[in-house]
């Protein structure tokens, strides 16, 4: 060793960095999702989320999603003798990471637990795995919308059931009768339609069995290694919705090749891909020349698990700000006592509570429509208000949360930067801002009671703030004649996700949080950008409950 080099190797001791937010529970340290759970039917489930938070929150999880992000999903189209197997190579990483979330039953619990709050439970299971890894959401959450359409089918749950409520992961590419369990995944897309599934062009031919087989491209088909598989293709009634098995019974692929695998923004660790069928081998389910209506009941699914997953990704971004800001100092503070970095963070805090506020409500109204009417209309408008609105939001909220890190939240290193990537994914997928704006109007066409229903659950919020009271009265003369104004159908949809996020603050927050809500999302002068809360906001109890606690 050189008798230069004093230090033996360090040249300098590493000062003033924050500890990696590591090692624990992600549920305890939320300070929304418990009484988000109490309020809406599920405190029974508070022990387990706990168990869940404490997966998503550790050193290990986090690891696994490094590796499952840094090491990508690999295409083999042919084994070595030159046979065609259209395959899948994951890291290792990934397959442990979804055996951990099945076990957590994220695609399962509420079809397999009658229990009041069901719904709302498995949505926190959503949730909380959003801040673990993204990309194992996609084929758990299309798992879980795709189960009641298949139990529809007697003949089809009969062959599938057992496989995709099962909480154990098989990951094998094994016919389904063969495995442990399994996922459903979702083939809908073509390059000529994109949302406009009427333009589906792959074709359907009946066989003498009464199967069916499909011929067509398929433009994005995530998860093609799933075990069973949803898709639409045009029959002589029209656009019709078909379920295939991944796999034949000889244990062959199903006469699908996959042509290439999307080289996605985000979302890396998951594998979407364009596909071409070759007579893919499948049945029927429900009506023929109905398919799009199938589409559409697993879309309400979806897009408020994608309303749930924005709201997860929200709060995970938030609190790896609201940690660094806490242990990293500048000018003889803690940059979270910095008052402007104070205001920054209860900004953003706010708007992730309000996001999971407003994604969980129309969960709640998922588990009560069966017993009421008005629920089950608040949940076909307030739906795609929720996924519209979070999934709008997520962006600017991750982009201001990676600021907060400065150089080190823009490097490969720090999962920020992952983040970053991810958050525009949900306002894409199961429909673009426009087309989701669009579905809210064409529920208020179809569904008129909507509105009263709409409307009954922001009264209950009215004479706790004079502001809040005149935003309600401006968004009732608006939505008089809302349908004569497609073009504005943004503005309308954000008034109406903002006057339903205030009115769940006002009833369920502490008052601090609702009332700096209320003074810079209604009363006026709103920019959408953060750190501009008013004064007399309480930042520093805002902000501070922002901060996790490590177990």
């Amino acid at each position: 060793m050189s008798t230069l080099d004093a230090y033996g190797y360090d040249t300098h001791e590493v000062l003033n960095q924050a500890p990696a937010l590591a090692d624990y529970d992600a549920f305890a340290a939320d300070p929304a999702l418990g009484r988000i759970l109490d309020s809406f039917g599920a405190g029974w489930f508070r022990e387990q989320a706990s168990v869940v938070g404490g997966h998503v929150g550790s050193q290990a999880v986090q690891d696994l999603a490094r590796q499952a992000n840094r090491s990508l999903p690999e295409l083999r189209t042919h084994d070595r003798w030159g046979r065609r197997v259209d395959q899948i190579e994951f890291h290792p990483a990934w397959h442990e990471l979804m055996g951990l979330a099945m076990r957590d039953e994220f695609h399962s619990l509420c079809w397999t637990r009658p229990h009041q709050g069901a719904q709302v439970a498995r949505a926190a299971v959503s949730y909380l795995w959003n801040q673990g890894e993204n990309g194992i959401c996609c084929p758990l959450g299309m798992t879980y919308s795709a189960i009641p359409v298949l139990q529809r089918d007697s003949a089809r749950w009969a062959e599938f059931g057992r496989l995709v409520i099962s909480s154990e992961y098989d990951p094998r590419p094994l016919p389904a009768t063969q495995k442990r369990g399994g996922t459903v995944g979702m083939a809908m897309t073509e390059k000529q339609g994109g949302s406009d599934l009427r333009q589906t062009q792959t074709v359907a031919t009946r066989n003498a069995d009464g199967t069916y087989s499909l011929t067509g491209h398929k433009w994005f088909f995530s998860v093609p290694h799933s075990d069973v598989f949803l898709t639409l293709a045009r029959t002589e009634e029209g656009v019709s919705c078909f379920v295939a098995p991944g796999w034949l019974p000889d244990g062959s692929r199903n006469r699908l090749q996959i042509q290439r695998l999307k080289d996605k923004c985000g979302n890396k660790s998951n594998a979407s891909s364009e596909v071409e069928f070759r007579g893919v081998l499948a049945h029927l389910i429900g009506e023929p020349g109905h398919g799009i209506r199938a589409g559409l009941e697993m879309n309400h699914y979806t897009r408020l698990d994608f309303a749930v997953g924005s709201a997860g990704l929200m709060r995970h971004a938030v609190a790896q700000a609201a940690h660094h800001t806490a242990h990293r100092r500048a000018f003889q503070k803690a940059l979270i006592d910095q008052p402007i970095m104070t205001n920054v963070i209860a900004d953003l805090a706010l708007e992730a509570e309000a996001s999971a506020w407003l994604a969980f409500r129309f969960v709640h109204a998922l588990d009560r429509e069966g017993e009421s009417e008005a629920e089950k209309l608040l949940g076909r408008i307030g739906a795609p208000i929720a996924k519209y609105w979070n999934c709008r939001r997520v962006t600017p909220v991750v982009a201001e949360a990676l600021e907060c890190h400065g150089g080190n939240g823009f490097i490969e290193d720090h999962l920020m930067a992952r983040l970053y990537r991810e958050a525009p994914l949900n306002g894409i997928w199961e429909g673009t801002g426009n087309v989701v704006c669009l579905d809210v109007l064409r529920s208020i066409r179809r569904y008129p009671d909507c509105v009263p229903a709409l409307l009954d659950e922001l009264r209950a919020a009215r004479g706790n703030d004079p502001r809040y009271d005149a935003f309600l009265t401006e968004l009732e003369t608006d939505l008089v004649d809302v349908l004569r104004h497609e073009h504005l159908a943004r503005r309308f949809v954000e008034r109406m996700a903002l006057a339903l996020s205030a009115s769940l603050l006002i009833r369920h927050a502490p008052h601090a949080v609702a009332d700096a809500f209320v003074a810079s999302r209604l009363a006026g002068g709103w920019s959408g950008h953060f750190g501009s809360l008013p004064q007399g906001a309480d930042l520093q109890a805002i902000a501070g409950r922002a901060v996790p606690v490590p177990n």
